[in-house]
């Protein structure tokens, strides 16, 4: 069946910024500053830029394979002994991302408003959210996306702008760090947090112009790249690399000692958080959108219903593994490194062997003009 060419540039963008800005918001800059103190905002930026790389490399083999999702093209690069092997794993890192996502999520819900609530429930509602929402179509997924951006994007750039008042830019100094030794895993960590572009391998096949889909990565990229770097420059700037440090999440106490002009809200927290629950379910929507379209591809089937609920029994399993939330972090940290192989070494791979082996798509210049 034939995917339908509906998304357009500027819905390809909004679904890339609206799935890398997710869960690890929150977190983020006490993992840059553990990693380079005072030089968490340079290894932000090394981060974002091997991500971008990442991003990239997809995108041109999209624009090299514009009728084929990865799954497929990658057969046609690599052969399908070798290619769905690969497949294989990109599913399950995917599924293992979807789980500690919505760990994450529960684990800061649980903290920080529900106390009561196990956490159990908190993870399988968010779950069930993402299951029955991916039943639709990828059009529905692309408007599902572009209702949400304005709503997550908006009040977290007022926060951060709101939040500068109280800045301190000496707090930004050294640039490099006072302790750089971690500087190389840390970028590994910051980079792995931009893994949802992956996406884009399912996006590319249904836009209407996928010749464009480089302008839809550098804007998807730059504006939620850039989000996340002004997010680490604030939080550092007001509360100082050692007193990041021991804070586990920094970007909600940002939120609560940021108040509105005239004192409307003297704490934003409680809205940001709102805003926050919105990012992660667009988050965990595409990453668990991703598993069951690779793995629909990947079997050949019609349609990917069917693997909504079948994936569901696994994913949870996997949330609730880690016993606590220090094991959980640590638990994120080597899957989001490993998982640089497959978003980004893997790609690269594919894309220089189609080089080599000068392996082509159909062009979608036919298709357009009819």
């Amino acid at each position: 069946m034939e995917t339908p060419r509906e998304i357009t540039v500027l819905q390809a963008a909004i679904i890339l910024i609206s799935t890398i800005i997710g869960v690890g918001v929150l977190a983020l800059p006490r993992i840059a500053v553990l990693a380079g103190d005072t030089g968490a905002p340079l290894i932000t930026l090394l981060g974002i830029l091997l991500a971008f790389f990442g991003l990239v490399m997809i995108t041109l083999l999209g624009m090299r394979f514009p009728s084929q999702s990865l799954i497929r093209y990658s057969e046609v690069i690599l052969g399908k002994p070798i290619a769905r092997f690969g497949s294989i794993v990109i599913i399950v890192f995917f599924a293992v991302l979807t789980a500690l996502t919505s760990r994450e999520f529960g684990e800061v819900v649980i903290t920080s408003v529900l106390r009561r609530t196990p956490l159990e429930v908190t993870v399988i509602v968010m779950l069930l959210l993402a299951v029955i929402t991916t039943r639709n179509d990828i059009t529905t997924f692309a408007y599902i996306h572009h209702f949400y951006s304005p709503l997550i994007l908006t009040p977290v750039i007022l926060i951060v702008i709101l939040s500068l008042k109280n800045a301190e830019v000496v707090r930004l100094l050294p640039i490099w760090g006072n302790e750089p030794n971690g500087m190389f895993l840390g970028v590994l960590t910051v980079a792995a947090l931009f893994q949802g572009f992956f996406i884009l391998t399912m996006i590319i096949p249904a836009m209407r112009r996928p010749d464009r889909a480089m302008t839809a990565s550098i804007w998807g990229m730059a504006i939620a790249g850039g989000l996340y770097l002004i997010i680490v420059i604030a939080t550092l700037a007001v509360f100082g690399a050692e007193e990041v440090k021991l804070l586990l999440w920094p970007t909600l106490e940002l939120a609560k000692t940021t108040s509105l002009p005239a004192n409307i809200l003297e704490r934003l927290d409680a809205a940001f958080l709102a805003v926050w629950v919105t990012a992660v379910f667009t988050t965990l929507f595409s990453s668990y959108f991703l598993m069951i379209h690779a793995a629909t591809e990947l079997f050949q089937l019609r349609n990917h219903r069917m693997f909504s609920l079948f994936f569901l029994p696994f994913v949870f399993i996997i949330a609730m593994l880690p016993d606590n939330v220090l094991e959980m972090y640590k638990l994120i940290e080597i899957v989001g490194r490993f998982g640089l192989l497959i978003t980004v070494v893997y790609p690269t791979i594919l894309w220089m062997v189609a080089l080599i082996r000068k392996k082509r798509g159909k062009s979608h210049a036919a298709r357009k003009n009819r």
